[in-house]
């Protein structure tokens, strides 16, 4: 078994991963709010 070194490994590909998915995170969590402020607006 190789032994493990600490910060050798290339992360960029989880890097860009993680940032697509706190960005999805943050545009739908403004999505949802607008729907929730529009549905107490209108009280559908």
């Amino acid at each position: 078994m190789a032994e493990h070194k600490h910060g050798e490994m290339d992360i960029t590909t989880q890097e860009k991963t993680f940032e697509g998915f706190i960005n999805f995170t943050i545009k739908a969590v403004i999505v949802i709010l607008a729907l929730v402020i529009l549905l107490a607006i209108f009280n559908a």
